[in-house]
């Protein structure tokens, strides 16, 4: 079996941290949201894995991925162009996957649990397809399956109006190569894209099986400020400590802690975990760096308090405020003159920016 990895998106909801990058690199617990595809693919034995791209920054997603080697997984890329639906995005890799059954994982999605139950699950069946499942609580924005006892899927609803469950497609699914098939024969939707739901209803209108995983646990569709913030809170509150770093005598520290060997929290800091902070950052002293917040690579954090945030990293914010539920793109420069403490603060702050308060 194969792997499919959709990094092809533009990030238009991740505005303005994608305008100058691509949204499946934006770190969640200081690693990118692709890294977390590509491992759970390889846990569950995937190892030859095609990446998909689209016009935009795909020379940056080339250059952390290279070959895949450091990752254990050996990457082709196959490019899309222009964002025409998951199934046109499918499509295009179809002299990559060949006669294989396959994996499709979008690039921006992030489960607790790990594919493997899907996989399992499909294997023990003659199924066409199988699809990751979980209820939700506003199904009008997802495909969205009726089951039947057997838990086979009977029919899928795009975005509808009037959900006939809720219970919604999350966005990874296995294929078997007919549904190279139903691509050449499903026709754009209103959106003007080859919809992944219209190929598997086409399966099931043809008569084919397709199976049903419910996933447990936690799944983020990163698509949006908001979620990344909610998805690296997540993923912090599972780790376990790990401090290879420098804690001055004077620093005080408390709770789960990821610090990096060149990382440093020095005198008169203050950090209460869970809070993982990367290479080559300095935490220094009047700064309290709250529970579920990632400081990125070679940043330095001065006078400021920061609670439930992404900072991307090399990034300087020297400021009395307190900034709370905020992603703040790399390269970010924030001060401020002044020594009173508002209430705090929410950014959300693209790449290369510099504020003064």
């Amino acid at each position: 079996m194969k792997g499919v990895l959709l990094s092809g998106g533009t990030g238009s909801r991740l505005r303005p941290i994608t305008h100058t990058g691509p949204k499946q690199l934006i770190p969640v617990a200081n690693k990118p949201v692709l890294q977390y595809a590509i491992e759970d693919l390889r846990e569950a034995g995937i190892t030859e894995i095609g990446i998909v791209l689209g016009n935009k920054s795909r020379e940056e997603v080339q250059q952390f991925l290279g070959d895949g080697s450091k990752f254990g997984v050996e990457i082709t890329y196959i490019v899309q162009g222009d964002p025409l639906g998951i199934a046109h995005a499918i499509g295009c890799t179809r002299d990559f996957i060949g006669n294989d059954d396959f994996v499709v994982y979008l690039g921006d999605n992030i489960l607790r649990q790990p594919i493997e139950p899907l996989l399992d699950s499909f294997k023990r069946g003659e199924y066409a397809g199988g699809i990751a499942l979980q209820e939700v609580d506003n199904p009008e924005r997802f495909g969205v399956v009726d089951l039947d006892e057997d838990g086979n899927v009977v029919q899928i609803v795009e975005k509808p109006d009037d959900p006939p469950s809720d219970v919604a497609i999350i966005g990874i699914y296995i294929l078997s190569p007919l549904a190279f098939e139903a691509i050449e024969e499903i026709t754009p939707s209103w959106r003007n894209e080859l919809e992944i739901t219209d190929v598997f209803q086409w399966l099931i209108d043809h008569d084919e099986v397709i199976d049903s995983h419910t996933v447990e646990g936690w799944w983020k569709d990163t698509g949006k400020p908001k979620d990344i913030i909610s998805a690296n809170r997540l993923i912090l509150g599972e780790m376990s400590s790990s401090i290879d770093g420098t804690i001055e005598e004077g620093a005080e520290t408390m709770g789960t802690i990821e610090l990096h060997e060149t990382a440093t929290v020095e005198s008169g800091a203050v950090v209460r975990g869970p809070v993982s902070i990367d290479a080559g950052t300095v935490i220094k002293d009047e700064t309290y760096l709250g529970p579920y917040t990632s400081i990125g690579p070679n940043s330095t954090i001065e006078n400021t308090h920061i609670e439930n945030s992404v900072i991307v990293g090399n990034s300087t914010i020297r400021t009395y405020d307190k900034i709370v539920d905020s992603l703040i793109g790399q390269g970010t420069d924030i001060k401020n003159g002044n020594n009173k403490k508002p209430e705090g603060r929410r950014l959300v702050v693209g790449e290369d920016s510099n504020l003064g308060f």
